[in-house]
Order: structure tokens, then C-alpha cells, then sequence
């Protein structure tokens, strides 16, 4: 077999022993291959380092220029941030962003990253909601490029660009303990999502070095709306042994937090993760972990037109860091 710089559908079929027709349909995903048929072809694919001109591609099937955008949460200011950036980038590059939401449903972050992937988008952006993103690893050997944004892949290969998640957590809540707290209400949403699990290990982190430890009793989950955050709180300052600081894992728990300390007239000081777009018109002083949303958005559209462009330098990790800001009005 003659030799080339980079390895055609030609290559794979005399590496595979089977048809042209074969190599396309197995690159296609087309369902009816017979599996054997499949195996052959994807083990030439993977020795010979064939990767799909997707541009190509796309100009043959007649398909516009698009890219796939799945995030977790359209509801939730953080990801509409998101969106706004990597659509920028995108119809910078001549493109159009297609978008969906999977309200952290992996089921639904399966059906339709699958779904964008046969429409032939020409790369994805994934915010996943599951455990196990491996359903993409076929079509990221046939050429998809796939970036992970906000949270890391699992069982599947593609650039990530995540927050510093557990460093701005420690950050925050290390400084409720300089301040003599040792009751810190923790108002977490689901354990089972990353970003979540990792500021939780960083809170653990601030607490242990200071020798204390996390009180089960002042840690609230499953808070995916400001009304569980709200209410969560609310039962917590009821509580026999209140406690004297909050610290909320995300936007959404902040908003809660401060409507119940509103409506219960307390004074305890509020830590949070992100800032958001009406924090500077909160009644009191809240102290928010801040990192660029827009920038993690333009970096995971950089880093896909990157791949789209041809760059097949192995897949790399895009750590966005964090700092502190103060927001709302003055200290009480």
C-alpha cells in the first residue's frame, strides 16, 4: 500500500480487506454494517490514524455549517453566558451553534449529543450530565471533534475546559473560618454532579485544616432551584443550633440563601460559588467565588475550531482559575 502523509478512506479499505462502500458506511454509523465488518474497519482506522475530513464531509452531504452545543441548564444564567460566548466565536468562524439543554438528565445528554452527531455537525461542545459519555468515542474516531466543557468526560477522549472548581471553594469558605465559623450551612445542589463534588472536597479541605469537619446536619443537597435553596435554609435557621455562615455551591443557592435571610431578618454572612448578573443589587454584602464565563466559553470554541482546523495534538485540560470578589451592599 502506497504510503501517504494522511491515511484516505482507500488506505483503510485495502488495510481492512473490505470495500470502499464499507469503510463510508461504517464511518456513517450506519447501523445495518455487519459487526465484524465494523471491527475490521475501526481497528485500520485506528492503526493507520485516519481521522474524517469533516469539512469534506459536510460539503458532499450538503450540510450547513454548524457546530452542536449541549449544556446542562439553559435556565440558569451561567450556562446563557456560555452560549452567548461560543456562539460569538462560532459566527466569527462562519458558523451556526445549534443548542439543547438536558436539565442534567443523562439520558437526554445521550439522545441528543447522538442526535447532533448524525445531523453531521461539524464538532460539539458537551456540558455532561451523566457519568459515562463512551457512546461518543465511535464518533470521535470517525472524526467528531468533541470538547467537554465545565465538567471532565468519562470513558471518552476530547479536550475538557473546566472551572478550578475545588481551589475557589476552599478559597471561600477558608475565609468564613478566619472569621470564627465553625456552623457553615453548606447548600449544595446534586452530589452526583461534578462541579458540585469537587467544591464539596474543597469545603472539606478548609474545614480539616482548621481541624473541624463537615456537620451532616448543615449540609443541604439536591437544591437545583433557588425556591430548595430558599426553603432548605429557611428549616436550617429554624433549627435548635443554627448556624452562623452559609456558603452556597452555586448561583442558584445564593439567590435562595439571601431570600431567606431577608425574610428572616438574619445577619450571617453569605459565601457563594459564581457570580451572576444581579449580584451587585443584592441588599447586603455576599462574597462570591468569580472566574470569566465568558472566557470558558471562547476557550472551548477556540480549542474545537482548533480541532475542526486539523489539529490532532493529543487532547489537553484548560483550567479556568477563580478569585474572590465582594458583591451586594456594604458589610454588615
Amino acid at each position: 500500500m502506497p504510503k501517504r502523509d494522511r491515511p484516505t478512506m482507500i488506505d483503510v479499505a485495502a488495510d481492512a480487506g473490505v470495500s470502499l462502500k464499507t469503510v463510508s458506511r461504517v464511518i456513517n454509523g450506519v447501523a445495518t454494517v455487519d459487526a465484524v465488518l465494523v471491527e475490521k474497519v475501526t481497528a485500520s482506522i485506528e492503526k493507520l490514524g485516519f481521522r474524517r475530513n469533516v469539512m469534506a464531509a459536510n460539503l458532499r452531504s450538503g450540510a450547513s455549517d454548524t457546530i452542536g452545543l449541549v449544556t446542562a441548564d439553559l435556565a440558569n444564567s451561567f450556562y446563557t453566558s456560555l452560549a452567548a460566548a461560543v456562539s460569538a466565536v462560532a459566527v466569527r468562524q462562519g458558523y451556526q451553534v445549534i443548542m439543547a439543554s438536558t436539565d442534567e438528565d443523562p439520558a437526554a445528554e445521550r439522545a441528543l449529543a447522538l442526535d447532533l452527531c448524525q445531523r453531521r455537525v461539524s464538532g460539539l461542545i458537551l456540558v455532561p450530565s451523566g457519568h459515562d459519555q463512551g457512546y461518543l468515542q465511535h464518533e470521535i474516531r470517525m472524526g467528531t471533534p468533541v470538547v467537554f466543557l465545565d465538567r471532565p468526560a468519562v470513558g471518552a477522549t476530547g479536550d475538557a475546559v473546566l472551572i478550578d472548581n475545588r481551589g475557589g471553594a476552599e478559597r471561600a469558605v477558608r475565609e468564613l473560618v478566619a472569621e470564627g465559623h465553625r456552623r457553615i450551612a453548606l447548600l449544595f445542589d446534586s452530589l452526583a454532579i461534578f462541579t458540585m463534588s469537587e467544591r464539596l472536597e474543597g469545603v472539606k479541605a478548609a474545614l480539616t485544616d482548621a481541624g473541624h469537619e463537615i456537620d451532616p446536619r448543615l449540609l443541604a443537597t439536591d437544591l437545583h432551584t433557588p425556591e430548595l435553596a430558599r426553603s432548605a435554609l429557611e428549616a436550617l435557621l429554624a433549627a435548635p443550633d443554627p448556624p452562623t455562615a452559609v456558603f452556597c455551591a452555586n448561583n442558584r443557592a445564593t439567590i435562595g440563601a439571601v431570600e431567606a435571610l431577608v425574610a428572616a431578618g438574619s445577619q450571617i454572612p453569605v459565601a457563594g460559588f459564581d457570580d451572576f448578573e444581579a449580584s451587585r443589587l443584592l441588599p447586603f454584602r455576599v462574597r462570591l467565588v468569580d472566574y470569566d464565563t465568558p472566557r470558558l466559553g471562547i476557550a472551548a470554541a477556540e480549542r474545537l475550531f482548533a480541532r475542526i482546523g486539523g489539529d490532532t495534538t493529543d487532547p489537553g485540560v484548560i483550567v479556568q482559575p477563580t478569585h474572590l470578589v465582594d458583591r451586594g451592599g456594604p458589610v454588615r
